[in-house]
């Protein structure tokens, strides 16, 4: 059990970042899209497969058929596999099906929110490189909270 805890504790991200925090969460939350609406998650899934079927029936190639399945679905990890998003005094953590990502409040600083997240960006004003140097954070039926403490973390300020 031990060394389950140590093991927990000294995970990494690209970057060395330290993606464990003993301190307790301002807000913790699982987002999970294809859980969401199931509509869409089925439409997906078809797609995917009739684009499987496609490739094969052009290509006859079991190994371009296995490139589209892995394009086509890994593509979609961030709708099929479940992201957690916790919160804390100065950084946040996204956790996703393949990594996790550390970072820090200030180096953030304006955010445009949308239906379905709010984009952080480390620029005053918008710019195109912010869809590159930004990160999406999804809601989950948890809008209001997430914009709320978002507002208190990250004081707009305007490029000089």
């Amino acid at each position: 059990m031990e060394n389950k805890n140590r093991d927990k504790s000294q995970r990494r991200t690209s970057g060395d970042a330290d993606v464990s925090d003993n301190s307790q969460p301002l807000l913790e939350y699982l987002c999970h899209p294809a859980r969401r609406n199931t509509t869409i998650t089925a439409l997906t899934t078809v797609f995917v497969i009739i684009c499987t079927i496609l490739v094969w029936l052009i290509s006859y190639s079991i190994i371009l058929t296995a490139l589209a399945v892995l394009i086509l679905f890994g593509s979609l990890t961030g709708f099929y596999f479940p992201t957690r998003y916790l919160f804390y005094d100065d950084h946040f953590i996204v956790k996703t099906a393949v990594q996790s990502l550390r970072k820090e409040w200030k180096q953030y600083r304006s955010f445009y929110p949308d239906k379905n997240g709010v984009l952080l960006s480390p620029f005053g004003r918008p710019t195109r490189l912010e869809n590159f140097r930004g990160i999406y954070i999804k809601f989950s039926c948890n809008r209001d909270r997430v914009l709320d403490l978002v507002r208190s973390k990250i004081k707009f300020e305007k490029d000089k």
